[in-house]
């Protein structure tokens, strides 16, 4: 007996014990608002903040966006089968859903070259920093990190437009993640993860080339800087950038480069998904502002304010 094309997809439980599913709503609810505070917090302090109103944090500030975005196509998503105990998803919502997750990817993968890029130009040409990251130069770095992530997703999805889905219909993954997409496909997927390899594992390569090669310089002319207090201050925007794309690109390339395997476990799966799609976002805004001194003597400023309102409220009652 054939079998028959379906137009709907099941997605994963991400625990086998019925018992664990209203706490694990609670654990995601709760990543979920800490990660929509943390991000909106930095977007906040950077808006309001004329000290930090400069190229780096204008570019903080869209990674922070990014996060906030990201979590945003797949938490909500989860928390919502986790509470109605439902994993059946549309193949109409699930593409759309594709088509937003790799847009935010892959402009956060060429967001995070840009970064590197305004690091070598702070610390090795501090002379020129202004000249060079204008803010006319910032937006436009900016408008082409958005530009190439939607032509990215684009080509993808259209792609994915194509293929047929069978009775075997269960991916891997608790939201509708590309490489487990294409897995449970019952038609020929050879472009798919053709294009997999040519349009998004070789410029996933070239842009993590183009993030690491300026700290090569970085770390040579960090080196020679007499003061202490400087070297350490320059290591510590580096570290954050650095540990960033670290986490990053561990999880997503270990997700991405297992897509022809056949022995690839659903537990591992599932948790690398997890990873990258609902941690990582939540840990960006945590590794920038406990590493940055100036983010956080801006929070110790508005916190203060606010302690003082309060305070003064208390008084005038």
């Amino acid at each position: 007996m054939e079998n028959q094309t379906v137009n709907v997809l099941v997605l994963s439980e991400l625990s086998d014990n019925p018992s664990l599913q209203f706490l694990m709503f609670l654990v995601f609810l709760l990543v979920y608002l800490m990660t929509l505070t943390g991000n909106l917090l930095i977007v906040l302090l950077i808006c309001t903040d004329s000290h930090l109103q400069t190229p780096m944090y204008f570019f903080l500030g869209t990674l922070a966006c990014l996060d906030m975005s990201c979590s945003s196509v797949t938490i909500p998503r989860m928390l919502f089968d986790l509470y109605t105990r439902q994993k059946i998803i549309s193949m109409q919502d699930c593409i759309t859903q594709i088509y937003f997750f790799l847009f935010l990817a892959m402009s956060e993968v060429v967001l995070l070259a840009v970064m590197s890029y305004d690091r070598y130009v702070a610390i090795c040409r501090p002379l020129h920093y202004l000249q060079i990251m204008h803010w006319k130069a910032c937006v436009l770095l900016v408008s082409g990190v958005f530009g190439f992530g939607i032509v990215y997703a684009l080509v993808h999805t259209l792609f994915l437009l194509k293929l047929t889905f069978c009775s075997s219909n269960t991916l891997q993954s608790f939201f509708c993640d590309f490489p487990q997409f294409i897995k449970v496909s019952c038609s020929d997927t050879f472009i798919n993860k053709l294009l997999i390899i040519f349009f998004g594992l070789l410029p996933g390569i070239v842009f993590l080339t183009l993030t690491l090669y300026p700290y090569i310089i970085i770390l040579n002319t960090v080196m020679k800087i007499p003061s202490k207090h400087m070297r350490s201050k320059a290591f510590s925007t580096c570290s954050s950038h650095l540990t960033v794309v670290i986490i990053f690109y561990g999880t997503v390339f270990f997700n991405y480069l297992d897509t022809n395997s056949k022995d690839h476990f659903k537990e591992g799966s599932i948790v690398f998904s997890v990873f990258y799609a609902v941690l990582a976002p939540l840990f960006n805004p945590l590794i920038y502002s406990l590493r940055n001194k100036e983010l956080k003597t801006s929070l110790q400023i508005v916190f203060n304010k606010i302690i003082k309102n309060d305070h003064s409220t208390q008084l005038d009652k």
